[in-house]
């Protein structure tokens, strides 16, 4: 793993979502499950369906970042390109009844962060060598 950054970075990621996700229920009982507005955790709202959401999020990347190099870069890319999206649509959907994981500004800031660390790292690192053609 110290060799390589997805794996790394995938691990790290991984487990925390997967406590935030697991703290996320702490303050959100008694909130709806598909709430608007959800409980504050820190700054970031959140209600059961996004604790569930960065649980699964969290253990797809602890298992890729435990896993291969290509599991995990590919963790990295996909999880960064559906943060990107939720992280776009989250400035729109923020004060609408559309909003069913409770996203508000610090959750936008969060996700539009974490898709540049994932997407950087996942599409710039752990390159495999271009094959070798012999030339006539």
């Amino acid at each position: 793993m110290r060799t390589s950054p997805n794996r790394l970075l995938a691990t790290i990621f991984g487990a925390v979502y997967l406590l935030v996700g697991l703290l996320g229920f702490l303050v959100t009982a008694g909130v709806d499950f598909f709430a608007t507005e959800g409980g504050k955790l820190i700054i970031f709202e959140v209600n059961p369906l996004h604790n569930v959401i960065h649980l699964a999020i969290g253990a797809a990347l602890l298992i890729a970042g435990l896993g291969s190099v290509r599991a995990a870069k590919l963790a990295n890319t996909t999880v960064g390109a559906v943060y990107l999206l939720v992280g776009i649509l989250g400035l729109f959907l923020a004060s609408t009844a559309l909003n069913i994981i409770a996203l508000n500004g610090a959750d936008n800031v969060l996700h539009l962060a974490s898709a540049l660390v994932l997407l950087s790292v996942g599409l710039s690192q752990d390159r495999t060598p271009a094959a070798h053609t012999a030339r006539s």
